[in-house]
């Protein structure tokens, strides 16, 4: 048996109005080459200047993943020659990484794991190339744009793990506004490097990388085929060369692309055109105070203060917009648990029909946290309160106004529902009959008729009881006859 050990080596592009170093635009853009500055494409006599937005958001995503901050920004020159890097280097981190010795915590099923972060770093995109037969094409959008490289240390296990992780990571960036991290748009893309270590050995197998992907899905499946393929070199007594292979996602198999002898001597050196920044204590702390609780302290929260399940704790923290809502709906005095139903069936559910985001919601967490607690004090019933959440999503109207408006709130008066209920009697004498002939389950037949003539106001349970006790009254007048 085998021991599978994976590190991950995540790129997410920053969300910042211009690129690291130039004052390029940075946003996506389909039409290349159109969003360039001259540093972009490495002229000469161009300068870089840090750009402070994507020097607060890298630590601000540091501190988010526990890691130890440096007394200064430094940045370093990382050389290597290829046509996507034009200056012959990239701006990125190396003596003094933004983020050192974090960790993640996060659920993997019921189980909580922890990924080590050796270092987050932030540093500058590449080009990006388009491959043809006898040519490629070269866009300069994508080139400065501010980049954060989180690596972890060879701690993961498995592909579940692997996913689970990102997956974390990805709300770590939402969570922290700091990037869309869009894969479709090579915002958020990994390289997987893993190997296959016999059981209870010291020593590590040898190391194949996997460059560039961006899907989750093929994460999984490109460990899940490299496991069997290395497991099977291993069985036959076949070593496993240590390369560079990419996924193929028409067969499902990993393929070589290059062999990796070995490390690749980039020849770093601290950067001379850009000037130590000192990070000091204030600065850091300022950062530090708009980090928000994350995704699974959210959900460690909601299972153990709120007692809610794994499951509805998990769909209420997936994103901070709803999580947000559901904690300002409690925070106004509506029942955890019932404030937890109603996010997850209605809200949520009207998000879906809808097709809409939660901030393009009519219903506010004041609107939906005082029909809950109308609910809760059993002025309105489920049923009443859940037609008037979709009526005033309709017509976007708030639920209160129209439920002052109509006079919706439920009756609990005992001389109109024992009014209402002697009608109801009055009026069916045949199923009153049955009743006296022992069919008892007849009371709820008027149950039905005093909610048709109180527009379904009436108190269910102060009905039923004020219906057995007409009915009872008939019998025994009926018996004396």
């Amino acid at each position: 048996m085998y021991k599978v050990v994976i590190g991950l080596e995540v790129h997410c592009e920053l969300d910042t109005n211009i690129k690291n170093f130039s004052k390029a635009k940075n946003s996506f853009s389909k039409e290349a080459n159109t969003q360039v500055a001259p540093l972009d494409i490495g002229l000469p006599g161009t300068l870089p200047y840090p750009n402070e937005e994507a020097v607060k958001k890298a630590l601000k995503t540091a501190l988010a993943l526990n890691c130890k901050i440096p007394d200064e920004l430094l940045f370093d020159r990382k050389h290597y020659f290829y046509p996507d890097l034009p200056i012959g280097y990239q701006i990125t981190q190396n003596t003094k990484p933004i983020g050192k010795n974090g960790y993640l915590e996060f659920y993997v099923g019921e189980e909580i794991k922890r990924v080590d972060i050796h270092q987050l770093h932030l540093e500058v995109d590449t080009a990006s190339l388009e491959h043809f037969n006898n040519f490629s094409l070269i866009d300069y959008n994508r080139s400065g744009i501010p980049l954060m490289e989180i690596v972890t240390e060879p701690c993961i296990h498995s592909a579940d793990e692997a996913v689970a992780f990102l997956e974390a990571l990805r709300s770590v960036f939402l969570y922290c506004q700091v990037s869309e991290a869009d894969s479709k748009k090579g915002q958020m893309r990994c390289d997987v490097n893993i190997s296959l270590m016999k059981e209870g050995s010291k020593e590590f197998g040898t190391k194949i990388e996997m460059k560039n992907i961006n899907a989750f899905n093929t994460v999984r499946s490109s460990i899940e085929y490299e496991i069997k393929r290395q497991s099977k070199l291993l069985d036959a007594g076949e070593a496993v060369i240590q390369e560079t292979r990419r996924f193929n996602e028409d067969d499902g198999k990993t393929h070589a692309m290059r062999k990796k002898e070995d490390a690749l001597d980039y020849r770093y050196m601290i950067d001379p055109n850009i000037v130590p920044i000192k990070l000091s204590e204030d600065f850091v702390e300022d950062v530090r105070k708009t980090v928000p609780t994350l995704e699974h302290d959210r959900i460690v929260k909601y299972i153990n203060e709120y007692k809610l399940s794994q499951y509805d704790a998990t769909i209420l923290a997936k994103t901070k917009e709803v999580s947000d809502y559901f904690e300002e709906v409690i925070s106004l005095g509506a029942g955890i648990l019932e404030s937890a139903n109603w996010m997850i069936t209605i809200i949520l559910g009207s998000l879906n029909k809808l097709e809409i985001e939660l901030s393009e919601l009519f219903i506010s967490p004041k609107m939906l946290a005082e029909t809950i607690k109308l609910v809760e004090a059993g002025d309105l019933s489920q049923d009443q309160a859940k037609k008037i959440i979709y009526r005033s999503l309709a017509e976007k109207i708030d639920p209160i106004e129209i439920i002052k408006k109509e006079n919706l709130k439920q009756i609990y008066d005992t001389d109109i529902i024992r009014k209402v209920a002697n009608e109801a009697i009055d009026e069916n004498p045949n199923v009153l009959e049955q009743y006296f002939e022992g069919k008892d389950y007849v009371a709820n037949f008027f149950i039905g008729k005093i909610m048709q003539k109180t527009n379904r106001q009436a108190n269910p349970a102060v009905s039923l009881e004020i219906v057995k006790e007409e009915l009872e009254i008939r019998r025994k007048e009926h018996e004396k006859k």
